[in-house]
């Protein structure tokens, strides 16, 4: 158990080891504050897709450790161009939108490879396999305790969830029985696989298999960029669902290469064509996010959330992870001004000085990652032809599309540091001494 009173330094417990928890654990270490990771599965495992790191998320990567950014650099994949390109894909099959990413970037990878070199980096020393939180107490001295399933505890000063959406530390913030708790089908389902690049070639050619795609259409889209450098085409294909989800509880169910061509009988053969490389046998996965149900705030007291455990959104926009990297660095930055204090022999309260630093982080964080929530909504209707206004005029689309990458990609990550530190700053000034 982390020692913890007036004379010793800051402790943070993250819960969760996936992108948002192992990113906060790289900053922590880089700035020589103490942590310990309590990870669940017996390893740091994810689901072996594709993830994108966006313009903004790669800043904020490299401002958290130059480690981190190096643990992405090692398995990203450039794209072939450095546009995002959006294609008619259901009657024309021809491009109807580029989007200036910036050069080198919005690249992709396998999440499962970008967890591991994270993992890596981190270390175990500070890390607590098969560690699933049960229960988490505040003690009458500013610390918290968590209680795990295996009945062992831990102690802390200030604790952070990063155990993504199905959240158990939310749960326990804001009361199982509140419906905010838990995520909401966004009637939406997708199917995704990894496709052997070869066969991609084969099926669609080099150039849409080289960089990022996306292809439009009536109810559906679908998504294709290379990772797993080059040996593989990630294909994510989004379908409108008007029916309710069977099981709140899973967010799969099994499905079939059948279902998925369905979804697309009557688009282009190009669109068809991606669909049909997917397996025989696949899983249907539900698209949930926090939108019906959003947290009034992500944190209480010296316990906080991050990433998708505070604000779950669809990969529409392919932000979730991106955002959840913004948190961490505002995170690490505000913990790193809270343990300086311990350092310079002035500890002081550490209670206030937690509850105030995850206050400005709530503060800082709220809109942006709120607004992403519903932002992501509205793109995935653009890409339907869903939207009223837009249809399927592709000017219209390019207007609706620009601004909302736009605000994502070109958000100034180190203003965002600086506003937090500035009202950590004003608070520990109105504390008594």
């Amino acid at each position: 158990m982390p020692p913890t009173g007036p004379n010793t330094r800051l402790h943070v417990a993250i819960i969760g080891g996936g992108i948002t928890g192992l990113s906060l654990a790289a900053g922590l270490k880089a700035r020589g504050v103490r942590f310990t990771v309590y990870e669940q599965s017996p390893s740091f495992r994810e689901v072996g897709a594709g993830v994108g790191l966006s313009p903004n998320a790669e800043r904020a990567l490299g401002r958290l450790s130059a480690g981190a950014l190096a643990a992405f650099n090692a398995v990203a994949m450039p794209n072939g161009e450095d546009y995002f390109q959006w294609v008619d894909g259901h009657g024309s099959d021809k491009v109807v939108y580029r989007l200036w990413i910036g050069e080198g970037l919005f690249r992709g990878c396998l999440r499962s490879d970008f967890v591991e070199e994270l993992g890596r980096l981190v270390g175990t020393d500070c890390v607590s396999f098969g560690k699933d939180a049960r229960s988490i107490a505040e003690e009458d001295d500013g610390s918290v305790t968590i209680t795990f399933g295996d009945g062992s505890t831990a102690r802390a000063d200030v604790v952070i969830g990063c155990d993504g959406i199905h959240s158990r530390t939310r749960q326990l913030l804001l009361g199982e029985a509140n419906p905010a708790s838990h995520p909401g089908y966004t009637n939406r389902s997708c199917f995704r696989a990894l496709i052997p690049m070869a066969a991609a070639r084969a099926a669609i050619g080099d150039h849409r298999t080289s960089t990022r795609f996306m292809y439009n259409g009536p109810g559906a889209h679908i998504i294709t960029y290379p990772v797993g450098h080059g040996a593989s085409l990630n294909v994510l294909a989004v379908a409108s669902d008007p029916h309710p989800w069977p099981d709140a509880a899973r967010h799969t169910k099994p499905a079939t290469a059948a279902d998925a061509a369905a979804a697309f009988a009557d688009w282009h053969p190009t669109a068809r064509a991606i669909v049909g490389l997917l397996p025989d046998r696949l899983d249907r996965w539900a698209v949930f996010d926090s939108f019906a149900g959003p947290a009034p705030s992500y944190v209480r007291g010296a316990v906080g959330l991050a990433g998708d455990a505070a604000h779950a959104a669809g990969p529409h926009l392919g932000s979730g992870a991106g955002f959840g990297i913004e948190d961490a660095l505002v995170l690490a930055a505000l913990l790193e001004a809270v343990d300086e204090v311990g350092r310079r022999g002035g500890r002081g309260d550490v209670g206030v000085l937690c509850r105030d630093a995850l206050e400005v982080y709530n503060s800082v964080r709220y809109e942006r990652t709120q607004w992403l929530v519903g932002a992501t909504r509205e793109a995935c209707s653009l890409f339907h032809w869903e939207d009223p206004e837009c249809g399927s005029d592709p000017d219209k689309f390019g207007r609706e599309i620009t601004w909302r990458f736009h605000k994502i990609w070109h958000y100034d990550v180190d203003a965002m540091v600086r506003e937090a530190l500035d009202q950590l700053a004003k608070r520990r000034g109105e504390m008594p001494n």
